[in-house]
């Protein structure tokens, strides 16, 4: 069984910085494409990061030039350094992979809020 389990999400000040990992476990082949989507309370789930497998990258334009999405294939991990923080990028961060052609897999969230 496929699971995922986010970390490093917290309370930071604007202009600060956070680093997300998601380690994926259970699945013997290495993901195609890691991501990150984020929710914040009221809204859409928003996309914001993904990464193939051989590392081509893809980025929302609300966090182009500020978040860096990365990933370690021999641990089956993906990260997500977050800096420049603003107020609006506060929400629950989810990681999501894809094994094969088209299974998808979620993690449960972890919280990211940035004071003003």
């Amino acid at each position: 069984q496929v699971q995922l389990v986010e970390s490093g999400g917290g309370l930071v000040q604007a202009g600060g910085s956070l680093r997300l990992s998601c380690v994926v476990s259970g699945s013997y082949f290495s993901p195609n494409v890691m991501g990150w989507y984020r929710q914040a309370p009221g809204k859409q789930r928003e996309f914001v990061a993904i990464i193939s497998r051989s590392g081509s990258t893809d980025y929302g334009d609300s966090v182009k030039g500020r978040f860096t999405i990365s990933r370690d294939n021999t641990k089956n991990t993906v990260y997500l350094q977050m800096n420049s923080l603003k107020p609006e990028d506060t929400a629950v961060y989810f990681c999501k992979v894809v094994v094969g052609v088209s299974i998808e897999y979620w993690g449960q969230g972890t919280q990211v809020t940035v004071s003003s």
